[in-house]
């Protein structure tokens, strides 16, 4: 596995025996690069990112990522790598109104969307050159325990378990949201089926306004609590309508969403309520 030197291993404690740690950073692979190759990994899994929050979305270091990226596919083509699956992102479509195949025309409008859908391309021409099998997943919007708190689910459940009143825009947006366990599923299915191979969507294959969202978290914690919807203006490049259409993946892997969105809001809320003082 190879990590970040400062990164948290306490989400993956109790699996820790058998892994080998490399410490790296997408920035600077150089010094990685010998232990990568040493290890050889057979398929190489990529999450790897800087900039995901939306303070840094239109940050020219995004292009860190591109570099760093292709960087590693590199060493990992060096290593003997047979499989690379990376991960894209609902950003790479930019708007759209409806359910999104991959075939739907990109048209991303931040730097981080614009660097997700180069780094798909760079490294499906590289792992045609290479003889690598080459899946690009493109993650709708994940969540669950242990999420980056500024996030909109658990940033809800910290101002209610707050009792507090969570300051939100009108909520008509349709959002499609994944399970964290429903996305570490979709990864395995796609590592261990060998033909699975192109772009793919990963999400739900549903939407939910996120007022509904907003609701249900509220009537899992305090149904009497305020909600601010409207106190919170639509971005200029709002997307309104983000919906995946997962029929590829399932296709390819068997794979499918298993859990409910009422069960993955009631597991993520109980999590905070649980480590409620750790965040406060």
């Amino acid at each position: 596995m190879l990590v970040r030197a400062k990164s948290a291993a306490g989400r993956i404690q109790d699996l820790l025996d058998p892994i080998q740690w490399i410490e790296g950073d997408l920035a600077a692979l150089g010094a990685a690069e010998a232990a990568i190759i040493d290890f050889a990994p057979d398929a190489v899994v990529h999450l790897a990112w800087h900039g995901v929050g939306n303070r840094l979305r239109n940050d020219d270091s995004q292009l860190q990522n591109l570099t760093g990226t292709l960087a590693l596919l590199r060493i990992a083509h060096r290593a003997g790598t047979q499989h690379w699956i990376g991960f894209g992102s609902q950003a790479e479509y930019g708007p759209h109104n409806g359910i999104i195949t991959e075939d739907a025309p990109t048209h991303p409008t931040t730097l981080y969307g614009v660097t997700k859908l180069s780094a798909g391309h760079y490294t499906r021409q590289l792992c045609g050159q290479c003889g690598l099998r080459y899946a690009w997943l493109r993650l709708f919007s994940a969540y669950g325990p242990q999420d980056d708190p500024n996030w909109m689910i658990p940033s809800v459940i910290l101002k209610l378990l707050q009792q507090d009143r969570p300051a939100l825009t009108t909520g008509e947006q349709l959002w499609d949201f994944l399970y964290v366990t429903d996305v570490a599923e979709a990864v395995y299915r796609t590592l261990t089926t060998p033909d699975a191979a192109g772009i793919f969507n990963l999400g739900s294959g549903q939407a939910h306004t996120i007022r509904s969202v907003a609701e249900h978290l509220r009537g899992l914690i305090d149904a009497a609590l305020p909600l601010g919807f409207g106190e919170v203006p639509h971005r200029p490049d709002q997307v309104m309508h983000l919906q995946a259409n997962i029929e590829r993946l399932q296709a390819a892997t068997g794979w499918s969403p298993r859990t409910s969105l009422e069960d993955g809001l009631a597991l993520t809320a109980e999590y905070y309520r649980e480590h409620f003082l750790q965040y406060a």
